[in-house]
């Protein structure tokens, strides 16, 4: 987890970060959601930056507790706790099924079991997976479907997580680059 952190330290401008949470308030989070966050996003969010306007994503790393400005007022509440449920790609606008069918999974995926990192505008949302099988990873979700980053999944060069997400943009990436 070292490397991880120093690297993770040397991607973000500390002019352009929020001040870090620190322990207490990650652990209040983490209580009030049933969770425990994934590292090495939890001890990055304890004591490096707690949200960046440099990115990533495009819009800047939003803070722990915050949603993107786009994201919308009357959305249903946010269930971090329960399973994200997803594990491969899914584009929801080509799937046949009935809407009564896939707008209960829809509800999921976008508010259950991962908090919000930000977004690269247009309605792409990046999320941190805190839940599910898939606890660690970072996916791209947006009106049209979800894809999981990391290359085990055919999409991109970069390592899953949060550590390989950042060290993808900081390379200057595009972010599916397979």
């Amino acid at each position: 987890m070292d490397i991880d952190l120093a690297a993770l330290r040397a991607a973000f401008d500390v002019g352009t970060c929020a001040p870090p949470l620190g322990w207490d308030a990650v652990r209040a989070f983490e209580a009030e959601h049933g969770i425990v966050l994934p590292e090495p996003y939890r001890t990055f969010v304890a004591e490096v930056c707690d949200g960046s306007r440099s990115g990533p994503p495009d819009f800047g790393l939003v803070p722990l507790a915050e949603l993107p400005r786009d994201w919308g007022d009357r959305r249903p509440r946010r269930v971090l706790a329960r399973p994200f449920p997803l594990t491969a790609v899914w584009a929801w606008e080509d799937d046949p099924r009935p809407s009564e069918e896939i707008d209960p999974l829809l509800e999921r995926v976008f508010y259950h079991g991962s908090i919000v990192l930000g977004t690269d505008g247009c309605g792409m949302y990046w999320h941190l997976v805190v839940s599910g099988p898939h606890r660690g990873h970072v996916w791209q979700i947006s009106g049209e479907g979800a894809v999981p980053f990391g290359a085990e999944f055919g999409t991109t060069t970069g390592s899953s997580g949060f550590a390989g997400w950042v060290e993808h943009w900081v390379a200057g990436r595009p972010w599916f680059d397979v």
